[in-house]
């Protein structure tokens, strides 16, 4: 299935506009995410007509959009573009959001066929990503018992649970028929996976709620210590 809302990232700088959008395309295949960077003659600043070009790009590619803007004459940009179209909230929306954890964030929920709505809210949650919490402590183990399962997997791969095997493993979670925790993170935000700062040989506990929580315990824990292609 295909996203239902692209992304437009404006930047005063081309080359940021661009590292960014790719960043994101690797967190989510598939997404649409089109870059207005720089002026029209490559300098650093904002245009107009390229703004408004992704912008109509991005409602013909998925119906829905969501922008993220890096600083503000690029946020004045795309509300005169946005003023403009008058397109409703529904269809169009600007982001309070920081621009690269907000892009993978707001990209991920796209790739699990968010809304504009959840899109922008994923986005506006991004704050504060690579401020690494402490490990919390396992918890005891619970017998599984109708919608509830609870498990503790060893991370496989060396480098832990970094950004593109968060990424998959968000996506994968955002796809499953129960809500997922990984030590208490929700699992299906690949920035709360990476704030965990799971390492090679870390434990982590999952627990899931749902009807289909056990297989949803399964699949998760299969990914993980399949290692992610990485071992």
């Amino acid at each position: 299935m295909s996203a239902r809302v692209a992304l437009v990232l404006v930047s005063h700088s081309r080359q940021l506009a661009d590292g960014v959008a790719e960043l994101a395309a690797q967190m989510a295949p598939g997404v649409r995410i089109f870059a207005a960077g720089g002026t029209d003659s490559g300098e650093l600043g904002t245009s107009y007509d390229r703004v408004l070009e992704a912008v109509t790009a991005g409602l013909s590619a998925a119906g829905g959009v969501v922008v993220l803007a890096d600083l503000g004459s690029a946020i004045l940009t795309v509300e005169s573009v946005l003023e403009v179209l008058d397109e409703g909230p529904e269809k169009v929306v600007l982001a309070d959001a920081p621009f690269v954890e907000g892009a993978v964030a707001a990209a991920v929920t796209a790739h699990g066929s968010g809304t504009v709505a959840e899109v922008l809210d994923s986005a506006e949650h991004a704050g504060g990503t690579f401020a690494v919490r402490e490990p919390k402590a396992p918890h005891s183990p619970v017998d599984d018992a109708g919608d509830v399962a609870q498990r503790t997997v060893v991370v496989r791969n060396p480098l832990g649970l970094h950004a593109r095997p968060a990424a998959v493993l968000a996506r994968l979670i955002a796809g499953l028929d129960a809500a997922v925790t990984i030590n208490g993170a929700n699992g299906a935000s690949v920035l709360e996976i990476m704030k965990l700062g799971a390492t090679g040989g870390q434990g982590l506990v999952l627990s899931a709620t749902g009807p289909a929580a056990e297989q949803a315990i399964d699949v998760v824990a299969t990914a993980i210590e399949g290692g992610f292609g990485e071992v």
